[in-house]
């Protein structure tokens, strides 16, 4: 998670913005896809003209609504799961010791290295990794308890 934390941000926020912003597919993608779409398996003509332009009508709408529909439940969902692990992250990091907490903030911030952290806290670089180590160990066991949580419910 302290890897990708500054990746999902962004990716919650372009998610976001879509969501808020959503038109789906426009109307002339959907009939570029349905002009170059080739049917399958044998044809029959069984129709009238005015049967053909009906059934297309109806496919068209359809497809469209369908492609909408899926598109907009998948941004939803990916949103959610997103919205759902920052929000356990920054929860977790919050319930950590002041020092820890700082430490791990400071991890996350992409600009802050080492050095700077050993400058800021006046310790060697060793203390800096035992400080994350322990934080990281504190958020190992928040991250548990949440999955024994979700076992529990699951297997309940």
């Amino acid at each position: 998670m302290m890897k990708e934390y500054k990746n999902m941000k962004k990716e919650l926020t372009v998610t976001e913005f879509q969501l808020r912003q959503f038109q789906g597919v426009s109307e002339q993608d959907m009939i570029d896809s349905m002009l170059y779409a080739h049917p399958e398996g044998e044809r029959v003509q069984t129709s009238t003209l005015s049967d053909k332009t009906a059934n297309i009508a109806i496919k068209y709408r359809t497809a469209i609504e369908r492609e909408n529909d899926e598109w907009y439940g998948f941004l939803f969902h990916r949103y959610m799961f997103l919205k759902e692990e920052l929000d356990f992250f920054e929860h977790a990091v919050n319930g950590l010791d002041e020092r820890h907490r700082s430490i791990i903030t400071d991890l996350l911030d992409e600009d802050m290295t080492w050095d700077i952290m050993m400058d800021r806290y006046h310790v060697s670089h060793t203390m800096i990794a035992k400080y994350r180590k322990a934080a990281l160990k504190e958020l190992d066991k928040q991250y548990e308890l949440r999955d024994r949580q979700v076992e529990a419910f699951v297997l309940g």
